[in-house]
């Protein structure tokens, strides 16, 4: 059953007060207060939809009721009787922050509307504050940066199966993201206020890793003096990340497809079932296709884990996504370091587009904010960069840019002389920049560069 909206009545006239609870509380909850201080301490003790007070009272006004009102964490719509209904009092009244007046004698039917109407206006601004709050989600996805077509379509996957409780399986290679994707997708969802446990597989022995995974009884094996709880029951009602999971060993997949199929398991060492309502998330670095093929992983549960795939595409696949990447990494790493850098040189921007970021997008965040700490001023130079970086300066074509430029001119320029290079040819100048066809396809579209010919 759904709650009753709350009303605060606040008149120092009983009859009037009175009159107005027994009119209201059949739809609504109805409170009363005959002064100020009355009407405080209920304000301060619950939580309103609907405030009601006269204009005229001893003490504290209507007007100052009001405004405390409005200071509360959760304020209530505020409505003003008077029997003073001039137009001076009433645009006061609306200044003051009041939603709406009513003169005495009040006509209940205009109240009755009045009330309907702004509840009906603030759940429209508690939807747009949800939407808002939606969009700025989806626009980020828990800190993941990206506008490329590729990783727009990791968003929309990843936007569809939050709501349910499939498996899913993340793909990527070291660097990508993945653990950020597995957070978000546990964020977007139900399970949203339940627990999100990562576990890294590689970094445990087989035999750590179980006890780890599934908790032991004391006793269990040496060094085992207490029982221990495991990931599994601490992510019960929430979502658990299975980090590097190509590296488990053949005993522990076979019970981490047990949990998955019956949601329930024994502890190491014990004989009591545990029952869980966990939903699995799975990350790997290595194919599992191909591990299956090799008989190094369980067939049955690859496919147990890949009810959804998504594959988070390396940097040098979505290099459009460095100048967004590197403008955030810039704000995050000058306000950490107290300093203020806002932009990055021609021949450093070259650099940055044109590095095949072995260590992806972790390798990107890790060369900013070592550029920002290096940065003698507000602009980062290509001395400011990682060795690695600096050292791939002698790329053709890259020493050569203009300094002046900012990171989508630089990506323009790049695009421009690749095609040039390759004779217009847009495969080989794709495969030249490290990008797709398609992605340079879109790139040439965006920035009108059409009829760009071979030099010669």
């Amino acid at each position: 059953m759904s709650q009753l909206i709350s009303i605060l009545i606040v008149d120092d006239e009983k009859h009037s007060r009175e009159g107005l609870r027994k009119a209201l509380e059949s739809q609504y909850d109805v409170y009363i207060a005959e002064d100020a201080p009355s009407a405080y301490q209920l304000l301060d003790s619950q939580r309103f939809d609907v405030l009601i007070t006269d204009l005229r009272m001893p003490g504290d006004d209507g007007m100052k009721i009001i405004q405390r009102a409005l200071l509360l964490p959760n304020p209530p719509i505020c409505l003003m009787m008077t029997a003073y209904g001039s137009v001076e009092t009433a645009v006061e009244a609306m200044k003051k922050g009041a939603y709406d007046y009513l003169t005495k004698p009040i006509d209940l039917d205009r109240l009755d509307i009045l009330i309907k109407r702004a509840l009906r206006s603030r759940n429209v601004e508690v939807e747009n504050e949800k939407l808002k709050r939606r969009l700025g989600e989806r626009a980020g996805f828990e800190n993941i940066i990206g506008e490329s077509l590729a990783m727009k379509q990791v968003f929309e996957t990843m936007e569809q199966v939050a709501p349910t409780r499939a498996t899913v399986l993340i793909e990527g290679e070291s660097g990508t993201g993945k653990e950020l994707v597995a957070q978000a997708i546990h964020s977007l969802s139900p399970r949203k206020n339940g627990p999100f446990i990562a576990v890294h597989c590689a970094a445990l022995a087989p035999s750590l890793l179980e006890s780890e995974l599934f908790g032991h009884e004391k006793g269990a094996f040496t060094g085992a003096a207490e029982r221990r709880m495991g990931r599994f029951e601490a992510a019960d009602g929430g979502t658990i990340l299975l980090d590097e999971i190509g590296e488990i060993d053949a005993s522990v997949q076979v019970k981490i497809l047990r949990v998955l199929g019956e949601r329930s398991f024994e502890r190491v060492g014990g004989s009591k079932t545990i029952q869980v309502d966990v939903r699995v998330i799975a990350a790997t670095n290595k194919n599992l296709g191909q591990m299956v093929e090799q008989q190094k992983f369980r067939e049955d549960l690859y496919y147990r884990l890949k009810v959804v795939e998504i594959r988070i595409p390396p940097l040098r696949e979505r290099r459009e996504d460095i100048p967004l990447m590197v403008r955030e990494f810039l704000r995050e790493f000058s306000l950490e370091n107290q300093k203020q850098v806002e932009d990055i040189a021609g021949d450093a921007q070259a650099v940055l587009m044109a590095y095949d970021w072995p260590g992806n997008v972790r390798e990107l965040r890790s060369a900013i904010e070592h550029a920002v700490i290096w940065a003698k001023d507000e602009r980062v130079t290509l001395r400011n960069l990682p060795p690695a970086l600096r050292e791939s300066a002698g790329r053709p074509g890259i020493q050569a840019l203009p300094t002046g430029m900012n990171l989508e001119q630089t990506e323009k320029t790049m695009m421009i002389r690749a095609l040039e290079t390759c004779g217009g040819n847009v495969s080989r100048a794709a495969a030249h920049l490290g990008i797709s066809r398609r992605t340079l396809h879109r790139k040439i579209k965006k920035y009108g560069l059409k009829e760009v010919r071979g030099k010669g």
